[in-house]
């Protein structure tokens, strides 16, 4: 194993520790498989009005799955979406102004097969947040907004129309008022925070308006974010078990902590990154990682 990996037999996932990287080199090829459990145990085939799970026609190559949904025991679900109980919490902490607000959060870079595909860095992009009423000023119809409160995984929602938006919550796909659904949190438009290409506003529409109503037995997403980034990009890996595991197909999440300091963790699948990144943003974890590199 090379020198300043940290790595542990208990965990299911491999943590590697870099320095004097920078934030656009590939990440490396020497880390265990990350484990995925027994997501794909329990599948079950609904008939519910063949509702299709493959993506929009056009959009991808292999044949649609017409009929079949995934989903999973309750001590595997996300931390806020997918469990009836669950929610995220109205948060006292965030800022009262206005205007565009800093906030202290991890930053992220995500590659699969060296390529790029989700970028959260501040030196690329603005990563300010504001108010949900200055942020109703600047929304089109479809797009992909990111909600952030402390100590809680972001959550994502579609753009509808005015203080309207679409997005899993619950345990299902409801339209709801921004405003009242926000809970004092503050947002941001991430249009561009995955890489791929955005499919056409009117088809993002569509995939958001057509699985409006479906409950936790129909749902093929496992929280918000994946709901809401498969409406704007149409990716079928980023619904649960939607995605084919090769040997040669990997995910690499870079956790930057600092412009020389980034840990790198590998996954099997879109879902699985999603899923820690997420546990990250909920759980303070960079508090954690720094102490295990003797800095607090």
């Amino acid at each position: 194993m090379p020198p300043g990996v940290n790595a542990s037999a208990a965990s299911p996932m491999t943590l590697h520790h870099h320095r004097g990287i920078g934030r656009n080199s590939i990440p490396c090829l020497s880390i265990a498989w990350s484990l995925m459990g027994n997501q794909l145990d329990r599948i079950t085939h609904l008939n519910y009005s063949e509702l299709p799970t493959g993506d929009p026609a056009g959009i991808e190559k292999d044949e649609l799955r017409v009929g079949v949904a995934y989903f999973f025991s309750d001590e595997e679900e996300e931390l806020d979406d997918r469990s009836q109980s669950d929610g995220y919490t109205k948060d006292n902490n965030s800022p009262s102004k206005d205007g565009p607000v800093a906030v202290d959060e991890v930053e992220y870079s995500a590659f699969c097969c060296q390529e790029c595909i989700f970028s959260k860095l501040r030196e690329n992009e603005d990563l300010n947040v504001c108010s949900v009423k200055t942020l109703l000023t600047m929304c089109k119809p479809g797009d992909l907004l990111e909600l952030v409160g402390n100590a809680q995984p972001p959550h994502w929602a579609i753009y509808v129309r005015e203080d309207q938006i679409i997005h899993l919550h619950k345990g299902e796909i409801r339209k709801d008022s921004l405003l009242e659904i926000s809970c004092g949190r503050q947002g941001r438009i991430v249009n561009n925070r995955y890489r791929y290409r955005a499919l056409p506003a009117e088809l993002v529409m569509q995939n958001a308006c057509g699985h409006l109503g479906l409950s936790s037995a129909e749902i093929c997403w496992t929280n918000s974010e994946s709901f809401a980034a498969w409406c704007r990009f149409g990716k079928r890996e980023f619904k649960a078990g939607g995605e084919a595991h090769s040997a040669e197909q990997r995910y690499f999440l870079k956790v930057h902590l600092s412009e020389t300091t980034v840990h790198t963790l590998m996954f099997r699948s879109l879902e699985d990154l999603i899923r820690e990144r997420r546990r990250v943003d909920a759980s303070g974890i960079l508090k954690e990682l720094s102490l295990v590199n003797g800095k607090e």
